[in-house]
């Protein structure tokens, strides 16, 4: 865990969030500022900075954290779904802690921005 990120920081329960789903590994709460009707987050507990920062040791990991949030997209009425993870502040990473964005509810356009 790192002491100044926010998402260590909601993993360890120390920031309320709107959680969908928690185990040993991941967690996944509702996005604070939604882009898509259905808009949450899936994120690993162990600290990792980004997709850059992934290494072999995290492939079953990251793995879990795609299938948890095709689950809950498809449980929370998103059947059609995109999985969005931005790698480093130009890509549009304000926290850097791994994060998978799971956006439904609407028709996606494309490029998305």
């Amino acid at each position: 865990m790192s002491n100044n990120c926010l998402f260590c920081r909601i993993a360890a329960g120390e920031i309320p969030a709107d959680t969908l789903y928690e185990d040993n590994d991941v967690m996944a709460f509702w996005d604070i500022s939604p882009q898509a009707p259905k808009h949450f987050l899936v994120i690993p507990k162990q600290h990792i900075t980004g997709p850059s920062a992934l290494t072999q040791a995290d492939e079953n990991l990251i793995g879990k954290v795609l299938r948890v949030g095709a689950e809950l997209a498809k449980s929370n009425g998103a059947e059609q779904f995109r999985f969005v993870i931005n790698n480093g502040e130009d890509a549009g990473q304000t926290v850097f802690h791994f994060h998978l964005h799971v956006l439904g509810g609407r028709k996606m356009t494309w490029p998305p921005g």
